[in-house]
């Protein structure tokens, strides 16, 4: 072999090398300034600026177009409380959503449907919780409480929808109040 073909050689590796990283740094300021824009873009509709809650909710796949959603979470979660979501919670939950703005036309109502499919995570019990906080942080008292109430109203029908018998059992289960009890004290911290 000769040595004008090693050398050839190894510049083009080299090139190929450094072509590929260059790609890697582009891909990479690419996909930090698309986080940038959809971050911006979340804050702007929510009104909070913690980039640790708007991250949180990125995370989740949620946006500025599909923060309806958000409004839904404590529903969803109640429904899937006991492990399972059955027609009448679904089709409470469904109704909320629409009275809420979550219209199957919106961005919001993908997020919906995946969390009607399977049990959401815990972490969108958390991430919600900070969203909430972050939310009523700029309320005043009144306005906390009546979005407090509003909020856990809706949850609490989702929850009755579809428990009792008879009228002699309560239609809340115990794994349904637990829910509640997490989604009110995310108001007092």
């Amino acid at each position: 072999m000769s040595h004008e073909f090693l050398d050839d050689r190894r510049r083009a590796l080299e090139e190929a090398f450094f072509a590929q990283q260059t790609e890697a740094w582009r891909r990479q300021q690419r996909e930090a300034a698309e986080a940038m824009t959809k971050r911006e873009a979340l804050e702007a509709a929510s009104g909070i600026t913690d980039t640790a809650v708007l991250d949180r909710l990125l995370a989740l796949g949620l946006d500025g177009s599909s923060l309806a959603a958000l409004s839904v979470v404590p529903l969803v979660l109640v429904a899937w409380a006991d492990g399972s979501l059955d027609a009448k919670e679904r089709a409470a939950l469904l109704a909320a959503a629409a009275e809420a703005g979550v219209s199957p036309q919106g961005a919001g109502y993908q997020a919906l449907t995946q969390w009607l499919t399977a049990p959401p995570s815990p972490v969108l019990l958390d991430a919600w919780t900070d969203y909430v906080r972050a939310s009523a942080a700029r309320l005043d008292a009144p306005a906390r409480a009546a979005l407090q109430a509003e909020i856990l109203g809706r949850a609490r029908r989702v929850a009755m929808a579809a428990g009792g018998f008879l009228g002699l059992v309560d239609p809340v289960s115990p794994a349904e109040s637990a829910v509640l009890a997490k989604l009110e004290a995310a108001f007092k911290g």
